[in-house]
């Protein structure tokens, strides 16, 4: 049992000073004033007088960290995600990019029947499947090599029950149509990405089932003023959300600003798309089967490629408050509720409500984490 008194608390939807929460077997079961709490004698005590108390973090696009790579290595999920709540972290959607598809079998493995005894950190909700159905022209650091047509046969057990919760593909290609109408049936959330679609098949590829699109303007056709291509479609699509990784130099802060006046806070999600190098120095890194020379502030192939980020998440929300003057309850809502309605886990995770799990984080006024609560336990405590 943990009782946190005296917060500032922070939502997508408003704030409250002043106020106590009451966690027992990993679920907020209190919500109310500070003095009108009777905090339980077994209770841990956290006294949150100076801090801002928010939802846990949920990132939906994370290739790696600390020196691992998942597609890489699939076995590195657990010990990645023990120490991912440093960033706030608390849910997120390990991401596996174009590979062989034993390589995602291996990935699903991993997450269903591998999980470690007594496990405390942010929770693997399901993969990313960030290819192999994506455009050749478009294809980013992932491996040519790998790529294929779009095909229902190859998606047997692609379900968030079989541990696939997202899949990016690009819509235009030949049979990429029966395949989102497969996955969107299943239950996971199909994402456009990686492509040379235009309006058209884009807005094809919505009406089929598509409901995200992966970075935003990155590896997708260009927007033009005659020929929106993809960008358009997602930016006017009030039923798509679009990811965005908003470190400056994938997207200019100029671009990011007019994003968020387009799609607004229930309609934009922030991503890291971090990959090893997160939360390591800068050097060279494996990215799969290429070499990414990583600098404090991106992560590049040899010929200049952007190859994932380094950029945390907590740091993503700082600079979007920075690009758009918008405010801490709409930012959050960009990495709590809104990935968790698009993920339909919003009654579960995303909130601080009564029932929902304790996901929650401590965070000092310059919006620094200081402590990470992850389903009601403390797994992360800045020394």
């Amino acid at each position: 049992m943990l009782a946190i008194t005296n917060a500032t608390i922070y939502t997508p939807s408003d704030s409250h000073a002043d106020t106590a929460v009451l966690i027992q077997n990993g679920r907020i079961t209190k919500l109310c004033p500070t003095a009108d709490l009777a905090i339980p004698t077994n209770a841990q005590l956290i006294d949150a007088a100076g801090h801002l108390l928010v939802p846990g973090y949920i990132d939906l696009q994370l290739n790696g960290a600390f020196g691992h790579d998942f597609t890489a290595d699939p076995q590195t999920i657990w010990p990645v995600s023990a120490k991912l709540p440093r960033y706030g972290v608390t849910a997120y959607l390990p991401t596996i990019i174009t590979s062989p598809l034993e390589n995602i079998k291996r990935a699903r493995q991993v997450l269903l029947e591998q999980r470690p005894s007594a496990y405390r950190g942010a929770e693997p909700l399901g993969l990313h499947i960030e290819g192999p159905f994506l455009n050749p022209r478009k294809k980013g650091a992932h491996n040519p090599a790998y790529l294929q047509a779009p095909d229902t046969a190859h998606l047997a057990g692609w379900s968030p029950a079989g541990g696939v919760r997202l899949v990016t593909l690009a819509p235009e290609l030949p049979g990429a149509i029966p395949v989102i109408e497969t996955l969107a049936a299943s239950g996971v959330v199909v994402s456009a990405g990686h492509s040379m679609a235009t309006y058209d098949e884009a807005m094809a590829g919505i009406a089929a089932g598509v409901r995200y699109g992966t970075h935003l303007f990155n590896a997708m056709s260009s927007i033009g003023h005659r020929q929106p291509g993809l960008p358009g479609a997602l930016l006017s699509s009030p039923d798509c959300v679009t990811g965005l990784i908003p470190d400056g130099i994938h997207v200019h802060p100029a671009l990011i600003k007019l994003i968020w006046s387009a799609k607004g806070s229930a309609g934009l999600n922030l991503v890291s798309d971090a990959m090893g190098a997160l939360g390591m120095p800068p050097g060279k890194y494996i990215l799969k089967d290429f070499e990414v020379t990583v600098t404090d502030k991106d992560s590049r192939l040899a010929d200049g490629t952007l190859a994932g980020s380094v950029l945390p998440i907590d740091q993503a929300l700082r600079k979007l408050i920075s690009y758009t003057g918008c405010s801490l309850p709409e930012a959050l809502a960009t990495i709590t509720t809104t990935p968790a309605k698009l993920l339909n886990i919003d009654d579960q995770r995303g909130q601080i409500a009564p029932g929902l799990i304790a996901d929650l984080l401590l965070l000092t006024p310059d919006l620094q984490v200081a402590t990470t609560i992850a389903a009601g336990e403390i797994v992360y405590e800045q020394t």
